[in-house]
């Protein structure tokens, strides 16, 4: 018996020294440097999963070939998107731009999942999510997105706190975290001492920065904007550009759908739009 256990063990050891020779020569830098990664010190970590993403692919948060939407109008077909090709690398800050009728608003329905192409392929941080169901899209929405609008959308008789805390509540977190989070997001776009004012007492800028920390507080990989400074004056639309700037964590990507050239040119690049395609 003893010998049948110690003659396993071999076998087992020479079939681990086995898949780390085959793992070497193939370039397999993760398995050989830490087949086990809980055992890498933490400073090595960011190089690990930095090389696990090349090895992978994995560099672009969105992938989007070929998309379609095309509405039925009576007996015609009319074609929101022919053909659109998108990627936005993870960490990039992207301006979508583009005349009414272009397809610019359709192109945003689909990056935010808020509506899926008639065909086409869309994966989202490696997920295909192009033919998911409407609650697979909406876990989607908020594990991954975090959304700011023109109107700003906020809960009229809640304070900023609980405005913000409200992506929290539909993920099951706890109250006291839930708590916690929000008021780091607060703080992060200096309302730290405007919790507890509803929008009403707050100004039209105010409001966008109790929109965008609501955006941020889900910890979200895309932040998609909507014409953010449409309905502010041109210092605080100013100072909301700059928050979009530098508030998103490093590796989060930003789109802001925009009439703007001014906002557009705070991006990175500008993806524009037309006739349903994109004209770059």
């Amino acid at each position: 018996m003893e010998d049948d256990v110690v003659g396993r063990r071999g076998q087992q050891k020479q079939e681990r020294q086995r898949l780390f020779e085959q793992e070497r020569l193939q370039g397999g830098i993760l398995n050989v440097l830490a087949p086990d990664v809980k055992s890498v010190s933490v400073g090595f970590r960011p190089l690990l999963r930095a090389v696990s993403e090349l090895q992978s692919g994995a560099v672009n948060l969105i992938e989007a070939r070929d998309l379609w939407k095309t509405y039925v109008m009576g007996s015609e077909e009319v074609h929101a998107l022919a053909g659109v090709d998108v990627t936005v690398a993870k960490g990039d800050y992207v301006a979508i731009m583009g005349p009414s009728g272009s397809g610019k608003s359709a192109l945003m329905n689909l990056l935010g999942c808020l509506d899926n192409p008639s065909k086409g392929s869309y994966r989202l941080n490696g997920r295909e999510v192009s033919s998911m169901t409407d609650d697979e899209l909406s876990a989607i929405r908020n594990q991954e997105i975090g959304f700011v609008f023109q109107m700003f959308h906020l809960l009229p008789r809640a304070p900023a706190l609980r405005n913000v805390e409200l992506p929290l509540v539909y993920r099951g977190i706890a109250p006291e975290e839930r708590r916690r989070r929000a008021e780091r997001a607060l703080e992060r776009v200096d309302l730290g001492d405007r919790f507890d004012h509803r929008p009403s007492e707050l100004s039209g800028g105010q409001r966008q920065r109790v929109a965008i920390a609501r955006a941020l507080v889900n910890d979200p990989s895309l932040v998609l904007a909507d014409e953010p400074t449409g309905n502010l004056d041109s210092k605080t639309s100013e100072e909301i550009r700059g928050l979009f700037r530098c508030t998103p964590p490093e590796g989060h990507s930003i789109i802001i759908v925009t009439h703007d050239e001014e906002v557009a040119s705070h991006a990175n690049r500008t993806i524009r739009v037309r006739d349903g395609r994109v004209w770059n």
